[in-house]
């Protein structure tokens, strides 16, 4: 089978479309025939060497973290899917394997797509839509009547932030360049910012909590918008304690070195009252499908800013990482 291949961390040159040998799906897992994937931040730091530090995967790896497509063959004991079944993904952290014609993903990983939804546009939302889902709900515990700012909402994760953290009821405000002021302003941003402009803090004050999606210099702003016992969760900035220990299962030596670098972010946010929060998502089918049953129900739109065919899925990674995409990249497989 074709599939985009890392031989060796660095620049765009160490990925190539190859012939690997097919997957087979293992007990709980099902074979899935890849029609389209999405491109994620994580895709291109993974292969610039960026997240060795959690994970150095062994090379040469299939890379993709997320798609959509049909169920091809079940593993021993899958109760949950069939072939034919329609479903989209996120993969396992620890093999990737999403950007080729077939993959295997744990059946609980798994749901089924939006019956609403193609599977270009089904494809985009994996990653994106379980971040901020567990972001929102499960470390900021949004509620209604909360002020939340999500800088940078016109991004793949951030499209998905305005409107989910809208449904929970909240009151948003973001920051957007004049290209993307009308796509966050349908989403549901109730202020937004013209970065290119204004300074977010000069227009901001009191909000219950943050989610950053940009890191640096707006991490390091965020906190004078936020009243005392305000809370951020990001994920652009330094993983701290809480992340090693809790989303990725490590211990005490990472955890440490986690505390260390993170140190600077949150003693900033101690000076402020505030907490930091770091966040890897994880892979849900469940929340999965929760996200199809809001999609199909017309209360969260996909936003796909472009798509290219998988031949070109090396001018795909290109486009994401030069930043100007608004809503996600795709790349639709031959197969498809």
């Amino acid at each position: 089978m074709r599939a985009f291949v890392l031989s060796a961390y660095g620049g765009p040159e160490h990925t190539a479309l190859t012939d690997v040998l097919q997957p087979l799906p293992r007990a709980g897992e099902v074979l899935v025939r890849v029609h389209a994937a999405g491109l994620n931040p994580v895709d291109f730091k993974t292969r610039a060497g960026a997240l060795k530090i959690i994970r150095n995967y062994p090379l040469p790896i299939v890379m993709g973290n997320e798609l959509s497509g049909v169920v091809e063959a079940v593993g021993a004991g899958v109760t949950r899917f069939a072939k034919g079944d329609r479903v989209f993904a996120r993969v396992d952290k620890d093999n990737m394997g999403a950007f080729a014609e077939f993959a295997v993903v744990h059946e609980a990983h798994a749901a089924r797509m939006p019956a609403s939804l193609d599977f270009t546009t089904a494809a985009a939302v994996p990653l994106a839509a379980l971040t901020a889902l567990q972001a929102l709900r499960d470390e900021l515990h949004v509620s209604a009547g909360q002020r939340v700012f999500i800088p940078g909402g016109a991004g793949g994760v951030g499209t998905f932030a305005i409107q989910l953290a809208k449904h929970l009821g909240a009151h948003v405000a973001t920051t957007a360049s004049p290209r993307g002021e009308a796509l966050v302003r349908r989403l549901g941003a109730d202020v937004v910012i013209d970065y290119t402009r204004e300074r977010f803090e000069d227009k901001l004050s009191g909000y219950d909590c943050a989610f950053d999606l940009l890191g640096g210099d707006t991490l390091a702003r965020v906190w004078s918008v936020l009243k005392p016992g305000g809370r951020v969760v990001s994920i652009a900035g330094m993983p701290e304690p809480v992340t090693a220990r809790k989303d990725l299962g490590r211990g005490t030596l990472l955890a440490a070195l986690f505390w260390v670098i993170s140190l600077s972010t949150r003693m900033r946010a101690a000076r402020h009252g505030c907490s930091y929060r770091y966040l890897f998502m994880h892979p849900s089918g469940a929340d999965l499908a929760y996200l199809a049953s809001l999609i199909d129900a017309k209360q969260l739109e996909v936003v796909v800013d472009r798509i290219f065919p998988f031949v070109e899925a090396k001018e795909a990674m290109a486009y994401l990482e030069a930043g100007h995409a608004k809503g996600k990249v795709v790349v639709r497989l031959q197969s498809s």
